[in-house]
This record gives C-alpha cells, sequence and structure tokens, in this order.
C-alpha cells in the first residue's frame, strides 16, 4: 500500500516513514503543509494519505476535503497530537476514514482505521526499539 505521508514536524515523519516501512507500507511523498498535501496526493495518487490535523497553509481537515475531492477512492486517516474529542465535531463530519492519535499510532490502529482498503495486515505487536 503506497502512503503519502503529510506533518509539518520533520522528526515525525522521519520516525513515521521508518514505522510506516517496517509495517509493510511504502511511502512514496511526503509533504508538511496543506498546498503541499492535495499537491503530492494528486501527483502521486496514492492509496493513503496520512494527514496532520495541524498544518500550516491550511488544516487537515481541509486539505481532507481537497483531497477527497479529487480522489473519492484514496483512504484518507487523520493524525494529531490531541485526541479527536478536542476537535468536536469537526472529526465525525470529516471527509476522512479515520482518526489517530499520535500516541496510538500502530500497525494495530492503522489497520483497524484501514479495513477495506487493502493494509497490510497488522503484526502482532510494534517492532521493538533500538535500545542504541
Amino acid at each position: 500500500m503506497t502512503v503519502v505521508l503529510v506533518d509539518d514536524h520533520d522528526g515525525f515523519r522521519r520516525l513515521a516513514t521508518r514505522l510506516l516501512t517496517s509495517w509493510g507500507y511504502r511511502v512514496v511523498g511526503e509533504a508538511a503543509d496543506g498546498p503541499g498535501a492535495v499537491e503530492a496526493a494528486r501527483r502521486l495518487r496514492p492509496d493513503l494519505v496520512l494527514l496532520d490535523v495541524q498544518l500550516p497553509g491550511f488544516d487537515g481537515f481541509t486539505a481532507a476535503g481537497r483531497i477527497r475531492e479529487d480522489d473519492a477512492g484514496v483512504g484518507i486517516v487523520l493524525i494529531s497530537g490531541r485526541a479527536s474529542e478536542d476537535y468536536g465535531d469537526r472529526v465525525v463530519g470529516a471527509p476522512a476514514d479515520g482518526y489517530i492519535s499520535k500516541e496510538e499510532l500502530s500497525p494495530q490502529s492503522l489497520a483497524a482505521a484501514l479495513r477495506g482498503f487493502g493494509a497490510p495486515s497488522a503484526p502482532a505487536a510494534a517492532p521493538a526499539a533500538d535500545s542504541r
């Protein structure tokens, strides 16, 4: 499954790319803001856009709507450092397939958010962190 990863923090994008790759996903592109997310999704046509909610330019909710207008079949999962309840009805009404807080990002949570989108089978447990 191909993924475009969108987050305005370079460190999170690097970490998430390593994790997604180890879980069987193929990260084909990245973006750091709302307009870049829409452009990358349009150009790369991924299976999934993993999309931070708080972005420069315009937020992830707006980006999700524009991405969905371009490609109704793309999987969109919103991610944030905040709980979904913090956004109220915006999460429920968002044109996205799921929401995961960054603290809960795991193979299992991603697979659950993407049921029906051809997500790789989630491993039993996340890979152990390198202790070096």
